[in-house]
């Protein structure tokens, strides 16, 4: 059953439609009753991180309420139902939205598309890491598209079509695997010649990568 939710879930991920975006805190107030964009924005990204079992619809009943009631207690807010600054921007850190899930895969896929499958997995919680952190930009965007961030942005592979497997990857870093140990970094050891990156504590190795704080 949970195989079936998740492919279930990766079907939605890959084929869903993108809802329009905002910037950082200017999404709208949600709450039981609303019915839009936003709406269907927020399901997807309770239904990412497997709170929310039901269709995509855009409208705010019961069952997106509970999810968000859910989602609030998780993460100590107050749980009230209602989508205010202080859910939005939780949901921000640990959530992404269907464009971000896109950018996900993109950056998984360039990055580590030849690496085991936890190791593809690391790359996304490296990503999901830099966005909690106050040392890196807190959005995927700003993180993945910094410069000099990541080589597959430089060399043009992160605009190759990503597969279901780095979608795959993605949802299991937005769901909390980290198999890297809380890393901010990694780098290729074959490859890395900057002093600074070997002097980062280094957490873990897999496949070809070296992970680090």
């Amino acid at each position: 059953m949970k195989k079936l939710r998740t492919l279930l879930i990766l079907c939605v991920l890959i084929a869903g439609t993108a809802a329009v975006g905002a910037p950082a805190g200017a999404e709208p107030l949600l709450k039981q009753g609303s019915r839009g964009d936003y709406v269907w924005d927020l399901q997807y990204r309770l239904k990412t991180i497997d709170l929310f079992d039901q269709e995509l619809t855009g409208y705010f009943g019961e069952h997106t309420r509970q999810a968000v009631v859910k989602f609030q207690k998780k993460y100590g807010l107050q749980a009230d139902g209602i989508v205010g600054p202080a859910t939005w921007k939780a949901l921000r850190k640990y959530t992404l939205n269907k464009s971000e899930m896109d950018i996900m895969a993109r950056i998984i896929h360039g990055e580590a598309r030849g690496e085991p499958y936890k190791g593809q997995v690391a790359v996304g919680a490296v990503v999901m890491n830099r966005i909690r952190s106050n040392q890196f930009p807190d959005t995927i965007r700003g993180v993945v598209f910094q410069p000099g961030a990541f080589t597959a942005v430089s060399d043009g592979q992160y605009w190759l079509a990503p597969n279901a497997t780095a979608y795959k990857a993605a949802l299991d870093a937005v769901r909390g695997w980290d198999p890297t140990g809380g890393a901010l970094y990694y780098f290729n050891p074959k490859t890395a010649t900057s002093k600074w990156i070997w002097s980062r504590p280094q957490t873990v190795t897999i496949g070809n990568h070296i992970f680090a704080k």
